[in-house]
């Protein structure tokens, strides 16, 4: 992992709201750390007598985010919030935005909590790569924990309020100076520092380690299938879109990736285990559409009918998702996405691809292993995602 860092850029920046852009967009620029409005980024400062956390607003993405793009919460409410029993994450939200010291901001990220409780200025949270696939792995808990030795290590918890609450009860009477970081299990990393460039330094070196790793024990090269299969495009997209109720963008990846990952044997096993971060599920659904034969419309049918089984079994007040596929895994030809428009497809593509990647160097560890159906749906159908759905 390359340390993007520029002490001549970065003497341009006086103020800790200006650094914190400087090194937030450090951190987007690399695709193996976040990707599409992925990871948080935060800086805590004095204003007016009174500490305020600013914090990487929702919509914005670090690759780009500029200072009006971080929300000025009081870290006295945030970590009052933090000692809460129970929050429903709505409420939480609306908490936040009236703690905010510039109604105007964008609202502040749903880890605004947890950012506030590590008692340190600076504070960056990335979904590397190299993290999340060593911890998607069958005995990631224990590689991650041989790795990392001084990190507190969290297993999965659900984003938001619930995960701020679990790490505010792990580290009362916590050494945090010990602490060189925390590994959020199937989800992320976090490093922090009072200073911007020591902060943004451990990511790359942890994440740099977590590379070296995987170099050496999970090493892959592609192979292109013997036999070169074709998909009827325009039938598929026929079908799919019916089944979507709107018109359907569609995007063939045939990279040399993709069409070794499609030519796997058993493709139904292999390539429906899951996201890799829980934030993916909502651009790509938990699972792929897999098409072995030419029956495109039986294959959409029934994965319709699996989607809303898997909704019946966890639902109780929620409203399904539309249940049609976002893509496809097609038996040795590649990877198709469906979306409403080519940004969305693009995006979704992005996101497959360092899924995919992931998944082959998981299984050289032992097997890819992602949350479980019940997490997923969790995420899938979280409370602020279905308020939108509501209203």
């Amino acid at each position: 992992m390359k340390n993007l860092w520029d002490d001549k850029e970065a003497s341009k920046y006086r103020s800790d709201l200006d650094l914190r852009v400087y090194t937030s967009n450090l951190l987007g620029r690399s695709d193996e750390l976040v990707l599409h409005g992925g990871g948080n980024t935060s800086v805590k400062s004095m204003v007016g007598g009174e500490e305020i956390l600013y914090v990487k607003g929702s919509g914005w993405d670090l690759v780009s985010i500029k200072a009006e793009g971080f929300s000025p919460v009081k870290m006295s409410t945030l970590l009052e919030m933090a000692k809460l029993k129970s929050l429903s994450d709505s409420d939480m939200v609306t908490q936040q935005k009236a703690a905010m010291i510039d109604k105007s901001a964008p609202n502040p990220s749903v880890e605004a909590i947890l950012h506030a409780i590590i008692p340190f200025k600076v504070v960056d949270h990335t979904h590397a790569d190299a993290i999340v696939t060593i911890s998607n792995s069958k005995n990631g808990l224990e590689h991650i924990s041989t790795l990392f030795p001084n990190f507190l290590i969290i297993p999965y918890v659900m984003p938001g309020f619930i995960l701020a609450q679990k790490i505010y009860e792990m580290t009362q009477d916590f050494d945090w100076d010990a602490c060189e970081g925390i590994i959020l299990h199937n989800h992320g990393i976090f490093t922090f520092d009072n200073d911007a460039k020591r902060s943004y330094d451990k990511m790359i070196a942890a994440v740099s380690l977590a590379e070296d790793f995987l170099a050496e024990n999970a090493a892959v090269s592609f192979t292109n299938p013997e036999v070169n299969a074709e998909v009827d495009l325009e039938r598929l997209k026929v079908v799919v879109s019916k089944a979507k109720g709107y018109d359907v963008v569609i995007k063939l990846d045939q990279s040399a990736l993709a069409k070794y990952y499609a030519s796997q044997d058993d493709l139904t096993a292999f390539a429906t285990r899951g996201v890799l971060t829980p934030e993916h599920i909502i651009r790509t659904k938990r699972i792929p559409l897999i098409l072995e034969d030419e029956n495109i419309e039986a294959a959409v049918e029934a994965y319709i009918n699996d989607y809303k089984r898997y909704f019946q079994t966890f639902a109780t007040d929620e409203i399904c998702l539309n249940p049609a596929p976002n893509y496809a895994v097609v038996k040795n030809v590649g990877v198709v996405l469906f979306g409403k428009n080519e940004k969305e497809c693009t995006v979704m593509n992005d996101i497959i691809e360092h899924t995919m990647m992931a998944v082959l160097r998981a299984d050289k560890l032992g097997g890819y292993e992602s949350i479980s159906l019940r997490d997923s749906f969790d995420m899938e159908y979280w409370e602020l995602e279905q308020a939108k759905l509501k209203k």
